[in-house]
């Protein structure tokens, strides 16, 4: 059963896979790997964008030299009160992920926070008063084993990708785990808070917003990057990208398996986010499917490619209300972005 179709064209998808390389280069740049001019490649862009087909964002990984925190929330809701109560939610800055879905639970969030004690604030005095919500089950992330919001669009030749990585000056990966990174300061987060809508905005653009100089701008974002402070995610609306099914899948892994299963995950290509988690089963694992029968047939491979899991349970989305900073309508367009939070200095 398919519940949606690709609407991209190949010319979509190879922008899209250019810009997840080179999130800020030029339209020139662009123009010498893809073959067509800056002028279309910047109306095209701006045509998937406006119409909330695609879009390319930044995020802080880090709340000054810490890691932020993420968490699984599952609720369960007052019948009828899910669709409201996953609006409300979505509207919350923390918010990273809000997926209406089947099973036990009506809606499952991923929710990121400074520190442990910032996540039991959000759900004493956030959570648990909305009307909607009946329980609420936690499970804390200990490890993110991928990026989040990472893509599996590989629509550019390795000649192209290459020829990308030259014209750009070589592509900055951070590192998987930084122990200590960048400190961010207020005007980090500003710049954070300003690209979390559009990652494109120029440096001229954000000077004047932030108050600062260009060369500021440049230089502050070149460091965070090469630091792995960042996350960037230029996506496709899920509905819109041949990829429309979320599924959430729980399972037992053996802890002195973990490395090698992670490992083994991490190369199917449907796998988005995996994560080691508190609670009663210790691996959590996002994907995007073109279809629900593909479920089966993924959940065959996990097991196939990693021979110690064990599969606990699932969950399909029935409506992804939320990815990252971007809110998305019921028709599966992003409509805007809620604006991280921005620390002020003590």
């Amino acid at each position: 059963m398919r519940t949606g179709e690709s609407v991209l064209g190949e010319s979509d998808l190879s922008l899209i896979h250019a810009l997840q390389i080179a999130p800020r280069a030029s339209w020139t740049q662009l123009s010498a790997v893809l073959g067509s001019s800056p002028d279309t490649l910047a109306r095209r862009w701006e045509h998937l964008t406006a119409g909330g087909y695609a879009w390319s964002s930044l995020l802080a990984a880090r709340r000054g030299t810490d890691a932020m925190l993420y968490a699984w929330i599952e609720l369960e809701c007052v019948a009828g009160d899910a669709e409201a109560t996953a609006i409300e939610v979505a509207s919350d800055a923390c918010t990273l992920g809000v997926h209406q879905v089947t099973g036990d639970s009506d809606l499952v969030l991923l929710v990121v926070s400074p520190d442990l004690y910032a996540l039991d604030a959000y759900l004493a005095g956030r959570v648990r008063r909305l009307p909607g919500v009946l329980r609420a089950r936690t499970q804390v992330v200990t490890r993110l084993h991928n990026r989040p919001y990472r893509s599996r669009i590989e629509q550019l030749t390795p000649a192209q990708v290459q020829l990308l990585t030259e014209i750009t000056g070589g592509v900055r990966r951070p590192r998987a785990r930084v122990p200590t990174g960048p400190n961010l300061t207020e005007l980090d987060h500003r710049l954070v808070a300003e690209l979390a809508g559009d990652a494109r905005r120029s440096a001229a653009e954000l000077a004047r917003t932030c108050g600062t100089s260009e060369s500021t701008v440049r230089r502050r974002l070149d460091v965070l990057t090469a630091g792995g402070a960042l996350h960037h995610h230029c996506l496709p609306a899920p509905r819109f990208s041949g990829r429309p099914v979320w599924a959430l899948v729980t399972t037992d892994v053996p802890p002195l398996e973990v490395p090698a299963t992670v490992a083994a995950l991490a190369r199917l290509r449907q796998t988005r986010l995996v994560t080691s988690v508190t609670g009663p089963h210790n691996l959590a694992v996002a994907l995007w499917l073109r279809t629900v029968d593909e479920l089966h047939e993924v959940t065959a491979s996990l097991v196939r490619a990693a021979p110690a899991l064990r599969i606990a349970g699932t969950a399909l989305s029935l409506r992804t209300h939320k990815i990252g900073a971007q809110v998305l309508g019921p028709d599966g367009r992003r409509m805007h972005h809620i604006r991280p939070d921005v620390p002020r200095t003590p």
